[in-house]
Parts: C-alpha cells; structure tokens; sequence
C-alpha cells in the first residue's frame, strides 16, 4: 500500500462512499425506467434487466454502510446490517430467477415476441458506459486504499457490465433479425448471473467472504 496522508485517505473514502450513493441512485433510475419501457415495449430481458437494478439497490445500501464501517475501523468484520441486507438480496434475487425463468420457458414455448427491444439497446449501451467507469474508479480507490472490500464491489459491479451486455446483444440481435425467441434467452442469461449473485450473497453472509462473482 502507498504511503497515504490522514488527508488523503479520508478523501478516498469519501470518493468511495460517493460511488457507492451514485451506484444506488443510478440504480433506482435504471431499475424505473426498463421496467417501465420493458413492460410497454413487452420485451422480458429489459423488464427483467430492470428488476435487477431494483435488487442491486438493496445490495448497494449494504456496500455504502461497508464502506462506512471501514473507514471508521478498517480491521472491524461484517456487522448485522450487511448481513441483512446479504440475506435479503440473496432471497431477491433467487425470485427474480424463478420468475424470469418460468416466464422465458412461457414465452418460447408461446412464441411470443416484444414489440420492439430498441430501449434495451439504448440502455445497454448507456449501462456499459457508466458500470465500466464505476469499475475503473472503484478499482483505483480500492488499489490506493489496499481495501479488500472496496476492490470486491468494483468486480461486483463488474457483473453489471456483463448483463449489460447480454441485454445488448439479446436486444441488437431481435432489433436487426427479429428472431423471437432471442428476447427470452437473453433473459435466461441475466438468470445465470442473478443466481450466481443470490448464491455469493447466502455465502457471504456467515463469512468474512469479500470476493464476488469470479
């Protein structure tokens, strides 16, 4: 770890918990608006897409007090609200799973198709751009600080990065070929990573585990 003055590492903390708050609130406008315009426009992988934000806003409660907690005690362990917050994301998104699966296999087996995944696009592409610069900034803060944690939610945030890009090609690939069934294999890809995500969050949560989403 670099040599850092009292001024400096309470700067860095400070950048820290405000990407934490930007996390949350960009979350919240995400999850409103691809819900809204995934529901209008009956595309289930930007609904779905959506419905994760809303999840991811729980979890970046649980990261914003973490990052509290270690600023004010860097050696000190999960507390009881973390792993609150764990348990109930963790139970989140195993719902969110079942309903997307359930409802992708429903559709195949339907035909049934959206009326247009160009909003899935548009956001897709914006998701990329903001989650890869949260990543890079989270991943500067956490070198400097030598912080386990915050090194741990800038990978978390990576996986952001990766549905953003199953919802763009599942949404590019619909809008250019108008295949059906591409909508609700694209949310069955968001499904991998929110188990995934619900799986790290129950281990997580009776554990010093910091590591997310290999």
């Amino acid at each position: 770890m670099e040599s850092l003055t009292a001024t400096e590492i309470r700067k860095l903390y400070q950048t820290a918990f405000g990407l934490a708050v930007f996390t949350i609130l960009y979350n919240i406008a995400e999850g409103v608006i691809s819900t809204y315009l995934g529901f209008e426009d009956e595309s289930l992988a930007l609904f779905g897409f959506g419905t994760d934000s809303f999840i991811e806003v729980i979890s970046g409660l649980g990261i914003a007090h973490m990052v509290v907690r270690i600023r004010n005690n860097p050696n000190s362990g999960r507390d009881g609200f973390e792993r609150t917050a764990l348990r109930i994301t963790g139970v989140a998104f195993y719902l969110l799973v079942a309903g997307l699966v359930i409802t992708s296999l429903y559709n195949i087996w339907t035909g049934h198709k959206p009326i247009t995944t160009y909003w899935g696009v548009v956001i897709s592409v914006i998701s990329i751009l903001v989650m890869w610069l949260l990543v890079a900034w989270k991943r500067k803060v956490g070198h400097r600080l030598d912080s386990a944690p915050i090194l741990a939610d800038a990978n978390c945030t990576m996986v952001c990065v990766y549905m953003s890009v199953i919802l763009l090609l599942s949404s590019g690939i619909y809008e250019l070929f108008g295949i059906g069934f591409i909508d609700s294999l694209g949310t069955l890809g968001l499904s991998y990573f929110a188990f995934k995500e619900g799986k790290e969050c129950f281990e997580k949560v009776n554990s010093e585990k910091y590591c997310c989403c290999d």
